[in-house]
């Protein structure tokens, strides 16, 4: 079985080549990797780090202004050749050895879709939670999961992971036309709806702050998921 690691990219040279170096050193047992990094138009040195990093099995393709997240992904979605295709964000907050951990249910003939879920829990008021930004986002994903669970008929815990897992021909018979974080929910309600179920397997992760060049911005880009899963779920 191929993996294509799908590594959207914008203005993160801290850590991008970490990243790298972790993805490339990830095993897992019968399958192939393929890693493709997708430069968002970056103003800094990202895609400097990552030609100079002259990994194996490593391929950069580059937008020359940024499009969003979104767009990001679907450009790495085009360029894959895998059996399978999960998404890395570049900076440091999930594991890249839990992408061994999503991969065993598909081995194992179980199932075709699988997220790493952050949200099989209470909220942390002794460490991530207890910024009010971060509890308002732990409440927004939980709103905006439940919102989903509802609409499309499968109990979801955290759909705007990043940790997504699933056949890459499942996304070539889907259109996606979202260019910025509204990706996220819109994949979800696209594959819910293609009758794919989704396994969601427990992951732990090391969030950034906002101060550390963290994107998402909980309240708009929440309005923009919540119309997103409405939009997908009634007229796409």
């Amino acid at each position: 079985m191929k993996l294509s690691i799908i590594i959207p990219v914008f203005n993160e040279e801290k850590t991008i080549a970490e990243i790298l170096e972790r993805v490339v050193n990830l095993k897992i047992a019968n399958v192939d990797k393929e890693i493709i990094v997708v430069d968002d138009g970056s103003t800094d040195s990202s895609k400097f780090k990552v030609q100079s990093s002259k990994l194996p099995r490593v391929k950069l393709f580059i937008h020359e202004k940024n499009l969003g997240k979104g767009a990001t992904v679907r450009t790495g979605i085009e360029k894959t050749t895998g059996d399978y295709i999960v998404i890395q964000d570049a900076d440091l907050e999930y594991n890249p050895n839990d992408i061994a951990r999503l991969m065993g249910p598909i081995l194992n003939n179980k199932a075709k879709v699988v997220y790493g879920t952050r949200l099989k829990r209470m909220p942390n008021f002794s460490k991530d939670e207890r910024n009010p930004r971060f509890l308002l986002h732990y409440i927004g994903n939980k709103f905006l999961s439940l919102i989903t669970s509802i609409l499309y008929g499968q109990w979801i815990t955290d759909m705007e992971t990043c940790y997504k897992l699933f056949p890459r021909k499942a996304v070539k018979s889907i259109h996606l036309s979202s260019k910025g974080f509204d990706f996220e929910p819109e994949i979800t309600a696209k594959l819910l709806k293609k009758g794919y179920k989704i396994c969601e397997i427990a992951i732990a992760t090391n969030p950034r702050g906002y101060n550390e060049g963290k994107k998402l911005n909980t309240f708009k880009d929440g309005i923009i998921a919540f119309f997103t899963l409405l939009k997908c779920r009634f007229i796409d």
